[in-house]
């Protein structure tokens, strides 16, 4: 089952989608967009976390704005203030704890690309986030520095695709290091022969079947093992 939700960050309404599975309750995830806003495959991704037993809600960033040109992406992402970017990620995930529908009180994170960067920092942002699952991670926000002791006890599972190493392979190495220097754990994963957007099969020119596959496997085996309790 899923639907349409307006929540509330800070004083502002958020919109977003929500997928829950036929058990009507599961641990919970937050779905974090690519730069092109809660499209078609950001709204599948939630679907099929549903289908695996999840409540999974994915926070419109962009509030409504969605495009599929590569320069209007651009410009949405690089006006997207990472600060609020951070406060509706944390109201996601106190939306999903709140709302009796999610096993205990901590919840997971699944982002790509400009989500995937935006998850990677965000068990930072909440203490309801448990875990972040990260796929080629895009970081266009070199001022924002997060608080790396926040993440303590906590875990991040980075999906590195094979040709974003030359650009982004250094920040994130830095960053495995400062998760783990704070007490939590990061394991990143690297997908030989991969391009940008392996996992997202609406792009076929770069979509990898097996490597989403073994992403995706990986990731629910991390939110099982961190999420499904006991409570």
């Amino acid at each position: 089952m899923a639907d349409t939700v307006t929540i509330t960050s800070g004083s502002r309404p958020l919109p977003g989608y929500l997928a829950t599975p036929p058990s009507g309750s599961g641990p919970g995830i937050v779905v974090i967009q690519e730069w092109w806003g809660l499209v078609p495959h950001i709204r599948s991704v939630a679907d099929r976390l549903a289908d695996a037993g999840f409540v999974a809600l994915a926070p419109d960033l962009f509030r409504g704005v969605a495009t599929t040109e590569p320069d209007e992406a651009a410009k949405l992402m690089m006006g997207l203030e990472v600060s609020s970017a951070a406060s509706d990620i944390a109201a996601a995930a106190d939306h999903l704890v709140r709302s009796g529908l999610v096993h205990g009180d901590q919840v997971g994170v699944m982002g790509f690309c400009m989500g995937g960067g935006l998850a990677l920092l965000a068990p930072t942002v909440s203490p309801h986030i448990d875990c972040t699952a990260a796929f080629y991670p895009a970081m266009p926000w070199p001022g924002f520095h997060p608080l790396w002791a926040n993440y303590s006890g906590k875990e991040a599972l980075v999906h590195q695709c094979e040709a974003d190493v030359p650009s982004t392979g250094a920040d994130i190495a830095r960053y495995a290091g400062e998760i783990a220097a704070h007490g939590g754990i990061a394991i990143v994963e690297t997908y030989a022969g991969t391009q940008h957007a392996f996992f997202n099969d609406d792009r076929p020119e770069v979509f990898d079947a097996s490597a989403a596959a073994l992403g995706w496997d990986r990731s629910l085996a991390m939110f099982h093992r961190r999420l499904d309790g006991p409570f």
